[in-house]
């Protein structure tokens, strides 16, 4: 297995329109192990696109509880329980998810039981083991080590930036957050960092198509994440090898394009930038 980053979806926010890109789920293929993180709407055609196998996932990682983020983990788990799920699957996130697992296998009961009873498949509450995820966090998946870092994404509190180290290679991710003075030294060194990034001038034209009556969109957004400007400043003072900017706002504007997200990073970072975009593979 080569050792890679696959951006398997790169919007901001949960909302999807005809033409744009899903909403986030990242691919983390590093030192023997397949790990998702987030799972976001769409993640599981994602990963079969990918060419990964549902059963092949070792593990999942949640950064935090905004439903772009885990929307669709009930769907993936199902999914790969019908495709074949014997094993456990551990999850990993922050306090609260177990509500919603809770709720999606309640909801589901009728086709789980019926399966189960009909089909012979195995328990599948058992199969996906939830773990607290916080910033004590140190998780060791075989050769490959998760360390986090609580970021700055109000109004959430348990909201968390990951590295993940293993195989000589450091991949750091950076959640979604608002600049983060920690995350350059959480980022030292590392061979990608995968930050969060905005365009100040499209996050107005988000808000004026919602409709909204108040401005309470526009302060979350713009308290709640970060510039593309300071992306790359972070990835700079961090002497990151490369950046990889995600989790893109806006990201379904057809005025907005590559040159501008390059015209406001280029500037600040000298190393090599990649643009996100829905399936891209960044080989480590």
């Amino acid at each position: 297995m080569t050792d890679a980053i696959t951006l398997l979806g790169t919007k901001g926010g949960p909302a999807i329109r005809p033409g744009s890109s899903m909403p986030t789920s990242i691919l983390v293929q590093l030192a023997g192990k397949t790990i998702l993180v987030d799972a976001g709407l769409g993640c599981t055609a994602a990963l079969t696109r990918a060419g990964i196998p549902l059963t092949d996932l070792d593990a999942v990682l949640i950064t935090h509880l905004h439903s772009d983020h885990y929307l669709e983990l009930g769907p993936l788990l199902h999914t790969a329980w019908t495709a074949g799920l014997k094993t456990p699957l551990p999850i990993h996130a922050p306090e609260g998810l177990d509500t919603y697992w809770q709720g999606f296998l309640a909801s589901m009961a009728f086709d789980i039981d019926t399966r189960i009873a009909d089909e012979g498949r195995p328990d599948l509450a058992s199969l996906a083991p939830i773990h607290v995820l916080d910033d004590t966090s140190h998780l060791r998946l075989g050769d490959l080590t998760v360390t986090t870092l609580r970021n700055h994404h109000p109004p959430i509190k348990d909201s968390f930036a990951l590295k993940l180290t293993g195989a000589d290679k450091t991949v750091v991710l950076s959640g979604d957050t608002a600049p983060l003075p920690e995350m350059v030294d959480f980022a030292r060194d590392a061979d990608l960092l995968v930050h969060e990034a905005m365009l100040i001038p499209g996050v107005q034209k988000i808000v004026d198509r919602m409709g909204y009556k108040d401005d309470r969109l526009l302060k979350h957004i713009l308290r709640s994440h970060t510039p593309a400007e300071e992306a790359a400043r972070i990835a700079q003072q961090a002497t990151v090898k490369a950046l990889a900017l995600n989790h893109l706002i806006p990201a379904d504007d057809p005025e907005v394009t590559e040159k501008d997200w390059l015209h406001a990073t280029e500037p600040h970072y000298s190393g090599k930038i990649h643009i996100g975009r829905d399936g891209m593979k960044i080989p480590l």
